[in-house]
């Protein structure tokens, strides 16, 4: 997509080098996030550099995202040209309707990707889609006024944007139902606390911080970062012997890897 496809669905892409850095650029609605907008960053994963290596993703402004834009549930709401309307959905077929979903879905998955790794780097508020795009990334560096919160359940909805299963990862299942069934706040402190996010501070400090761990993960020689993240990924649903398999086989690719890069 050019940088005009992105600007008319909220987006923007920076690539620098190794890092690419995704941002939701709707400061005027809290970067409220739509049906386009989730297309849109699935075909940003799709179509995305192999030489990048650290995936960033922001929100321009105060605020990391406010969720899904309220429009997109309002029938009689005027919407832009080429938007879709979450309500929409009730025309379709269960079947029709849960593929469409899963099309909105690749807008989040594709940050877990082995390739890189992903930042979420949040301040303010990260409500419903918000936060489980900031879950979607893996990991998430947040500001000291950063606020996390589940509200589908108070639209008589559930978090359908893959964010159940991190979230369940991160902090287990009675914290998770907790915090999707009462939407309460999860403030920057507890984050850290419970494992939700890997560190907070002061915001003034955050893009430094952010820009300091992206160098950090793109420091190493590549492929080892990939290596390391396909590993850990699946480790805990993985026996012990099937593990260790895997870690030789990828052991293995790295001696000739550094073999090669020694010969050269």
């Amino acid at each position: 997509m050019t940088s005009e496809d992105l600007a008319a669905v909220g987006l923007r892409l920076d690539i620098d080098g190794p890092v690419a850095t995704v941002t939701l650029d709707r400061p005027d609605v809290r970067n409220a996030q739509t049906p386009a907008m989730w297309i849109a960053l699935g075909e940003i994963g799709r179509t995305l550099p192999d030489d990048v290596r650290v995936v960033v993703v922001a929100g321009e402004g105060e605020t990391f995202s406010a969720g899904l834009d309220r429009a997109m549930l309002d029938p009689s709401a005027s919407l832009e040209a080429g938007q879709q309307s979450v309500v929409g959905l009730l025309a379709l077929s269960d079947e029709d309707a849960s593929a469409r979903i899963e099309e909105f879905q690749r807008g989040f998955t594709w940050l877990r990707d082995p390739r890189f790794v992903s930042i979420a780097k949040v301040r303010g508020h990260a409500i419903g889609a918000g936060f489980q795009l900031a879950l979607s990334c893996d990991l998430r560096v947040v500001a000291d006024d950063a606020k996390f919160s589940m509200k589908e359940s108070t639209l008589g909805l559930v978090p359908d944007l893959t964010g159940t299963k991190p979230l369940v990862e991160h902090v287990g299942y009675a914290r998770a139902l907790e915090i999707c069934a009462t939407a309460r706040v999860v403030p920057a402190e507890e984050a850290v606390r419970i494992g939700l996010a890997t560190a907070s501070v002061p915001s003034d400090e955050l893009d430094a911080a952010v820009a300091d761990l992206a160098a950090a993960l793109s420091a190493p020689m590549p492929g080892v970062v990939p290596e390391t993240k396909a590993l850990l990924q699946g480790a805990a649903d993985r026996d012990l012997d099937e593990q260790r398999r895997l870690e030789r086989e990828a052991q293995v690719r790295r001696f000739r890897a550094v073999a090669a890069a020694l010969a050269g």
